[in-house]
C-alpha cells in the first residue's frame, strides 16, 4: 500500500474531528452581542483545539512524505494517533463547558500527551525505514520540540489541579511553539531534489 491512502484516510478523520468540534458551538438564545459572552470559553477552547488539529495535520502530511513502505504496524500506530486526536472534540467541549476547570484541563492535557506520544511513536517507526545516517534520521532524531511538548503536557496535567488557567496557558504555549510548521522534513526533501 502507498502512503497516500493512509494520508487520505487520516485527512478525512482530521476533517471530521474539526467538524465535530465546531458543531459543539451552539447558537445562543439571545440576539445581541452580549448573548455571545457565555460562548467565550467554548470558543477559546475550540480555537486552541483547531490550531492543534491543524498542527498535527500539517506535520503528519510532511512526515508521511518520508515513508518508504506501509505495513500493518505503521497503519495501527497511525490509527492510535487518530484515536488520540479523535478525543480532542470531547475534551475541548468539556474544558470549554466547565470554564477551564481543573479536571477537564487535566484531561485535555492527557489527550494532548497521548497524541504527542502517538505521533512520536509514528515518527520513530517511519524513521526505522531509513538508514541511521540518512538525512531524515539525522534531522528528526533531534526532536527537541516534540520532547519539550510532552514534558510541558505532563507539567500542565499536574498544574491543572493547582491553577487550571496556568495549565491552559501551557497548552497555548505548546501550540505557539508548533504554530510554525516543522520545516526539517521540507529542508531534507528540498536538498534531495
Amino acid at each position: 500500500m502507498k502512503a497516500n491512502r493512509m494520508e487520505a484516510f487520516s485527512d478525512g478523520v482530521l476533517a471530521i474531528i474539526i467538524t465535530i468540534m465546531v458543531l459543539e458551538l451552539k447558537v445562543p438564545e439571545g440576539h445581541s452581542w452580549s448573548s455571545l459572552v457565555g460562548l467565550v470559553p467554548k470558543f477559546l477552547s475550540y480555537a486552541v483545539s483547531f490550531v492543534y488539529v491543524g498542527i498535527y495535520w500539517n506535520n503528519h502530511h510532511h512526515l508521511l512524505h518520508t515513508v518508504r513502505t506501509i505495513n500493518g504496524k505503521l497503519m495501527w500506530i497511525n490509527l492510535l494517533l487518530l484515536f488520540s486526536l479523535s478525543l480532542i472534540p470531547f475534551s475541548t467541549a468539556w474544558i470549554g463547558e466547565s470554564n477551564f476547570s481543573a479536571t477537564p484541563a487535566a484531561l485535555y492535557g492527557i489527550v494532548l500527551l497521548l497524541a504527542a506520544v502517538s505521533y512520536m511513536r509514528l515518527q520513530y517507526e517511519i524513521l526505522k525505514q531509513h538508514s541511521s545516517d540518512s538525512d531524515f534520521v539525522v534531522v528528526m532524531g533531534r526532536d527537541v520540540k516534540g520532547k519539550l511538548s510532552m514534558l510541558l503536557y505532563l507539567i500542565s496535567i499536574i498544574v491543572a489541579y493547582l491553577n487550571s488557567w496556568v495549565s491552559c496557558l501551557i497548552f497555548v504555549l505548546v501550540a505557539v511553539i508548533w504554530f510554525v510548521p516543522d520545516r526539517r522534513i521540507e529542508r531534507v526533501l528540498r536538498n534531495k531534489s
